[in-house]
């Protein structure tokens, strides 16, 4: 593939960087997403939906996490194993921090929820860019890009304590990547797998984000369920389809060198 073309990714993002500053102001933490409709108190645990419903995020890390450890040579790219293990070992300690946030909302807390979701975020577009586009690029961009998701949760912390919270930066982290990821899927073809993985990934991760904006409505309608407990139920099955294509690898060359 021609440099040029390895570059469209980087210079798009910078511009998408750009703008997003050029064009908006300081945003800064809404005391209201600290209210979430389900606020029941279960077996003495507080916020006990939103707090268990981790559980099958911790789940898919800890697997996720022990399958590239031990199989790494076969599911992974050479050079992307690390990628992986950023990125399942951010989705366990996603279902940490969550927890723990959901114990006791505040944004305090919140840092220890948003702290490993950009390690997952980094891991997995570096993954996506190292199996789509370039080996080399994929790992030359995962501290950078681990660097500046920490930074920007740092960033968003700090502000709030002074008085002038600023989430932009942690917006870029979090969106652009997702934004950009339908692209690179329909612009490369992957140097291993299927990209339905990924777009599966996607679709997953779209449902997760509606669910948690309808928190409130879906929790009125029936008072079983909120739509954030469903949000962290479906982050995990899109992490989960990762998993499952990581397996489903390990089948095929098994089989391979069985023949």
């Amino acid at each position: 593939m021609s440099p040029s073309r390895n570059l469209v990714i980087p210079v798009v993002t910078a511009a998408a960087l750009v703008a997003f500053f050029l064009l908006s102001s300081p945003v800064p933490q809404d005391p209201a997403y600290h209210q979430f409709a389900d606020g029941r108190t279960l077996l003495g645990v507080s916020n006990f939906c939103n707090v268990m419903s981790n559980l099958p995020l911790m789940v898919i890390g800890l697997w996720g996490t022990l399958i590239v450890f031990r199989h790494h040579n076969i599911v992974c790219l050479p050079g992307l194993e690390l990628a992986y293990i950023i990125f399942f070992a951010g989705i366990l300690l996603t279902a940490f921090g969550s927890a723990y946030y959901h114990l006791n909302p505040g944004n305090d807390p919140l840092v220890w929820d948003r702290l490993p979701m950009t390690i997952g975020f980094a891991g997995l577009f570096s993954v996506i860019l190292g199996e789509f586009v370039s080996p080399r690029i994929g790992r030359t961009i995962l501290i950078p890009l681990l660097l500046i998701g920490i930074a920007s949760v740092e960033y968003w912390a700090y502000t709030e304590t002074n008085g002038q919270g600023d989430l932009r930066p942690y917006v870029v982290v979090q969106f652009l990547p997702m934004m950009l990821v339908p692209a690179i899927l329909l612009t490369y073809k992957p140097a291993i797998g299927s990209a339905k993985t990924f777009w599966y990934m996607l679709l997953f991760y779209v449902l997760a984000k509606l669910f948690e904006f309808i928190d409130s409505e879906l929790y009125a309608a029936g008072g079983v369920i909120s739509g954030h407990s469903l949000k962290h139920v479906f982050a995990a099955m899109a992490s989960a389809t990762l998993l499952y294509a990581l397996m489903q690898r390990r089948h095929v060359m098994r089989a391979a060198n069985d023949d």
